[in-house]
């Protein structure tokens, strides 16, 4: 009797991995596909020089380094304590300054009020808004140009008296976010990783009894704010996880959570004047661009980027996301229809090429 049973649960778990291989064989071998289907538009890069600050975003920096090396004719790297030196010296068609924010030196204004005094149009591309307003409210009336990620945060800035102001989005590094094959330690059911805002404990503690018997991991620091930490704790992976090996969690999870933080000043944010969202977080394009089921919560834009249930699955409250779990972990083929689908409308559209192609458009320096 003991012997038929072994036999059978090796069936059982031969029938499984093969099942497993061949899924994620379609998945790899359906993104293959996506990607020799798309055609690829010639753009002639624009004659421009930019100098380009960076914030210190891994992710979001080597992507528009990337592209500006693919748009303009050619594009230098300066840090925030030298960007007037820099400027004066190299004498670009713009500086392009990434977020203005945490790494930047007491002086960055000042700098860029010189920059502009030699004639040099300053651009700043806002990436943690509204997060921060308590500080980006002081910065953008010095810039230029000002683009911002988040639609709502428009008319704050032109509120202040700043005449250009722009959406902007952001968009997926294909370098880093792709689809790959990755190994079994990277395989789960469910994942999560980003901090551990009070919004998504909250979450998590209503969730916890149905992950408890999955795979999971959840990634990102002060994770022991559940409630329920001694249920989840085993899935957690607690400090920061680097951009590569995010992207390999991606790739090898079943689902992939997003939940935004919320905006409310005094909940992790300097948002004193608690101003709304309504724009998607860069992470949505990246969890699409990995060929992945993502399950994010509702952002009024989200219907303009992606169509809901075909490209990206949503979720309202906890026990909705609970509902669409089960539905995508016992329905493999559609959450793989899925998945395909947001990835092929990411790496069509949201690009950072397509951004860098919009942003220098706006300030005149495009082909």
């Amino acid at each position: 009797m003991r012997s038929h049973s072994i036999v059978k649960n090796r069936e059982r778990g031969r029938n499984d991995g093969f099942r497993s291989g061949w899924l994620e064989g379609w998945r790899l071998g359906a993104s293959k596909g996506i990607d020799e289907g798309i055609q690829q538009v010639v753009h002639t890069p624009s004659k421009a020089r930019i100098l380009y600050v960076p914030q210190g975003f891994e992710a979001i920096d080597q992507g528009v380094i990337a592209a500006l090396q693919a748009e303009v004719a050619e594009v230098r790297i300066a840090s925030a304590a030298e960007m007037r030196l820099q400027a004066a010296q190299y004498r670009p068609d713009a500086v392009l300054v990434m977020n203005g924010l945490h790494v930047f030196p007491p002086d960055h204004l000042e700098q860029i009020d010189a920059i502009r005094g030699l004639g040099i149009p300053t651009v700043i591309w806002f990436v943690d808004d509204p997060y921060v307003t308590d500080n980006t409210m002081t910065i953008a009336p010095r810039y230029e140009y000002v683009f911002t990620h988040e639609k709502s945060c428009i008319r704050l800035y032109q509120s202040l008296g700043c005449s250009k102001v722009y959406h902007l989005p952001l968009a997926a590094h294909f370098d880093l976010f792709k689809p790959m094959a990755v190994p079994q330690q990277y395989r789960t059911d469910i994942c999560f990783i980003g901090i551990a805002f009070w919004n998504r404990v909250e979450l998590f503690d209503q969730i916890a009894p149905y992950l408890q018997d999955k795979r999971v991991l959840i990634g990102g620091k002060l994770w022991d704010r559940m409630e329920q930490y001694p249920i989840l704790s085993k899935f957690v992976h607690d400090g920061w996880i680097e951009v590569p090996e995010t992207a390999k969690y991606y790739n090898g999870a079943k689902i992939v959570i997003n939940l935004h933080r919320t905006t409310e000043a005094g909940k992790d944010n300097l948002n004193g004047i608690n101003w709304p969202a309504e724009s998607i977080n860069p992470r949505t394009f990246e969890m699409a661009a990995c060929g992945t089921l993502q399950l994010t919560d509702m952002r009024s834009e989200l219907p303009e980027h992606f169509a809901i249930g075909s490209e990206i699955a949503v979720f309202d409250n906890a026990q909705h996301l609970i509902q669409q779990m089960d539905f995508y972990l016992k329905n493999e083929e559609e959450r793989l229809r899925v998945a395909m689908r947001g990835y092929r409308r990411t790496k069509r559209d949201h690009t950072f090429n397509e951004r860098i192609r919009r942003m220098l458009n706006v300030i005149g320096l495009q082909s």
